[in-house]
């Protein structure tokens, strides 16, 4: 195996372990929005805190149903 090859293999576990962050972080975020649409949250409250779209926001943690 040459410098080159072990360069590769060495970026694709980067990526590899920055993806698992990401989907840590997602699924974090996911659900601290559900939580705040449960405690009374709005979509547009969240969307500034976030800076994601208020429609992502409410996709997401969409209305509990009464």
């Amino acid at each position: 195996m040459d410098a080159l090859d072990m360069e590769i293999q060495a970026a694709a576990k980067k990526r590899a372990e920055a993806e698992e962050a990401f989907k840590r972080a997602d699924e974090e975020l996911r659900s601290l929005l559900v939580k705040g649409r449960a405690k009374g949250k709005g979509p547009s409250h969240m969307a500034k805190l976030t800076g994601f779209t208020r429609e992502w926001v409410a996709r997401i943690a969409p209305a509990a149903k009464s």
